[in-house]
């Protein structure tokens, strides 16, 4: 038999699936095991992806497999073929939708034991004889065995002493074993369930019966969509199923899986890249060999080795964390689609404000819809205030905060009740610059402005996290004039604590965020700390419910409506209406106050009624127009080296080679352009690209070109990804 192996090698000149005899010892090797194979003149890992009778390679060249790495294949058939389908459609390495499949912690056997010891009543009376009655910590160990039949060694060791314990044990009286443990940590409850509401029961309904298609759950904020994924998933479980659960970013994991436990207990795992190295192994094991039914995590989560899916269900699915902006590149939705065609289950893509590529497909059929358009406790959404801060201005207020943002504020904290404010840019300040001659001081290691961190006094780029000093003298021209740029989340907080000296004020960005734990204490100290304000980035817009929370400002919306992106308008809409949607869910009415230059923008006159089809409409027409997505493709393929020339002449003869398919298809090509990518240099690498824009009937035909050309570029020194309809081009 033959073995057709894909060799764990991170270079895109072998990427290719290669031919090995499978020595009659190891005639158990089927799909997904890990073994080790000859290379050249090296012996390295590789993972079979299929097995055949014969082959092409001539005998002489047809070399063995040495040995089998584990006890069982680490890659599902399903996982093979969703391997083989990223390769196809996203230009993907076959090892890199390897290493996606299985973290490297997996390779390990780095299990976590814990020693506990039993009680051998045998002997036990005669033994107790024989004791010194001085030593009374002795006895106190046999009464806690009698009391809790089994305990941990290192708790006996801390309280009666290592001699003692080793003593029993060594006299027979004590029996020790070794268990193994998982070192993630999830609360075993179980709570009733809510009684759903009558929308909340149609929906559940219509998600079981969509397995033909995937199913938008289109809900405003506060609506329960979370019941309904839980009662979805219950349903799933009692037929012998399992579950995936997608959260758009790992700091909404915790918060997911403290609900979900509490429904569903330790049959939950968790996955995402913030997990330790032991915990990432633990959980990844209790997923394979299905003692876990419910996956919940972010992105990367969709790997999951899950066997039987009964759903999956991404949250918040416009979110655009879901496309994966570093190698390896990839849309979780497009990973998504295929695996619940491969399960045939349901695929629940839900929102409060869904992205307009995936709300059309509900339009044209290609997905199922199903609807709850009022909060669950029928509680009117938030009252949103425009403040045109150009009034503002002219008033002489020229600080970053509205008078009636600042009115507001007072007001909330006089009621004892808690606010949140938003702004879309962490730091104190977006960059310092030379007065005198316009100086912006940026990373030596890529094409970025330095980011002013007040905290840390230091100055830091947001792509490689390097530091440097704070400017106190204009390096290019001398002078000491140096000014902060546009406003961040540190600023914000400075502001406010001006104002407001007695208040209590937490901050939630990236920085402030450390580690996995620090999320969820921020949250929890803020939503125990009446009153209080909260301060924050996009972390702040989803999925936090605090009753208290009564107040919402969003300190300067023009930030993304500006971006230089097709998708500036819908991203700035989704952002107001999630972020709004955090106040007033409770008792108590909420209300949002919206600072912007352009009050009249139709991008806020929609959101500020939450009015999602009125948007929809009107972005719909502008897109069908100016032909971009979901009228069109875009393509963006991105060339990075350290050497700028090879990576620029790459970039030259992948424009002229293209330059044919712009002719060859006439109209139906709209755009075709090589340039310098925005971000010209990150951690030293140049960065070009080539951007394509054309017909959505010539997609499959003008994207296996691309593949075709790109394949004659390959280069151990050069890097090559493909991104389909980005969400930026920076």
């Amino acid at each position: 038999m033959i073995a057709e192996i894909i060799v764990d090698v991170q270079n895109s000149q072998v990427d290719k699936v290669f031919d090995y005899n499978i020595p009659s010892s190891f005639d158990f090797l089927k799909i997904g095991y890990r073994v080790v194979v000859p290379f050249g003149n090296r012996k390295i890992e590789g993972y079979i992806i299929g097995i055949k009778n014969s082959t092409d390679c001539p005998p002489d060249k047809l070399k063995s497999i040495i040995s089998v790495c584990d006890e069982y294949p680490l890659i599902l058939p399903e996982i093979v073929e969703l391997i083989k389908f990223m390769k196809d459609k996203l230009y993907l390495r076959l090892i890199d939708g390897i290493r996606l499949a299985i973290p490297s912690q997996v390779k390990k056997s780095d299990y976590k034991f814990v020693s506990f010891v039993t009680l051998n009543d045998e002997n036990l009376e005669d033994y107790l004889k024989t004791l010194n009655k001085r030593n009374q910590n002795i006895p106190k160990i046999i009464e806690c065995l009698r009391q809790n039949g089994k305990v941990e060694v290192g708790f006996l060791n801390s309280k009666y002493g290592n001699a003692n314990v080793k003593k029993l044990i060594n006299s027979g009286i004590l029996s020790i074993q070794k268990n193994k443990i998982n070192r993630l940590k999830i609360s075993d409850k179980s709570q009733n369930k809510v009684e759903l509401t009558s929308l909340q029961k149609t929906c559940v309904k219509d998600i079981l019966k969509s397995t033909d298609k995937p199913i938008v759950l289109y809900g405003v904020t506060g609506s329960g969509k979370t019941e309904v994924y839980m009662n979805v998933i219950d349903k799933v479980l009692s037929q012998g199923k399992t579950a995936l659960m997608l959260v758009p970013e790992i700091s909404l994991t915790p918060q997911m899986v403290r609900v979900f436990s509490d429904r569903f207990g330790t049959s939950i795992a968790v996955l995402h890249s913030a997990l330790s190295v032991g915990e990432k192994h633990d959980e990844w094991l209790r997923i394979y060999s299905n003692d876990a039914k419910i996956v919940i995590g972010a992105r990367s989560a969709i790997f999951a080795p899950l066997s039987n899916i009964g759903v999956i269900i991404i949250d918040e699915e416009h979110d655009s964390s879901y496309l994966s902006d570093s190698n390896p590149r990839y849309f979780t939705q497009d990973i998504a689609v295929f695996r619940a065609k491969y399960n045939k289950c349901p695929l629940v893509l839900g929102s409060a404000t869904p992205s307009i590529e995936t709300f059309y497909k509900t339009q044209t059929h290609e997905y199922n819809l199903t609807q709850m358009p009022v909060r669950v406790n029928q509680k009117p959404m938030p009252k949103i205030e425009i403040v045109d801060m150009c009034n503002e201005f002219r008033h002489g207020n020229n600080t970053i905060l509205s008078l009636r943002l600042l009115e507001k504020l007072d007001e909330t904290i006089k009621n004892n009740n808690q606010a949140i404010l938003f702004i879309n840019r962490r730091g104190f300040s977006s960059y310092l610059m030379c007065r005198e001659c316009s100086y912006i001081p940026k990373c030596t290691e890529c094409d970025a402005n330095l980011v002013y961190h007040k905290d840390e006094n230091v100055l830091k780029c947001h792509y490689c996290g390097k530091k440097f000093k704070v400017l106190t003298k204009c390096p290019q021209c001398g002078s000491n004039s140096i000014k902060l740029g546009a406003t961040g989340t540190q600023q914000i907080v400075e502001l406010i604590h001006e104002h407001f000296p007695k208040v209590s004020v937490f901050r939630l960005d990236n920085d402030s965020v450390k580690n996995k734990s620090s999320y969820s204490e921020i949250l929890s100290k803020f939503g125990s700390t009446k009153p209080s304000i909260l301060v924050g980035t996009q972390m702040v817009t989803k999925g936090h419910d605090f009753p208290k929370v009564t107040l919402v400002g969003i300190v300067d919306a023009d930030i993304s409506l500006f971006n230089y992106s097709y998708k500036a308008n819908e991203t700035t809409f989704q952002l107001v209406t999630q972020v709004s949607g955090r106040a007033g869910r409770s008792d108590q009415a909420g209300e949002v106050v919206l600072q912007t230059y352009v009050p009249k923008n139709p991008v806020y006159l929609t959101s500020a009624n939450y009015d999602y089809k009125k948007f929809y409409d009107k972005e719909i027409n502008l897109r069908e127009t100016t032909k971009f997505p979901p009228f069109a493709k875009i393509v963006r393929v991105l060339l990075t080296s350290e050497d700028d020339n090879l990576v620029k002449n790459a970039t030259h003869k992948l424009i002229i080679k293209l330059k044919d398919l712009r002719v060859n298809y006439g109209d139906k090509f709209f755009f075709l352009e090589a340039m310098k990518a925005p971000v010209n240099k990150i951690k030293n690498k140049h960065r070009y690209q080539v951007v394509l824009r054309f017909n959505n009937s010539i997609e499959s035909e003008v994207i296996q070109k691309i593949y075709d050309v790109l394949d004659n570029l390959k280069n151990n020194k050069l890097s090559v990804f493909v991104e389909l309809n980005p969400n930026s081009l920076s």
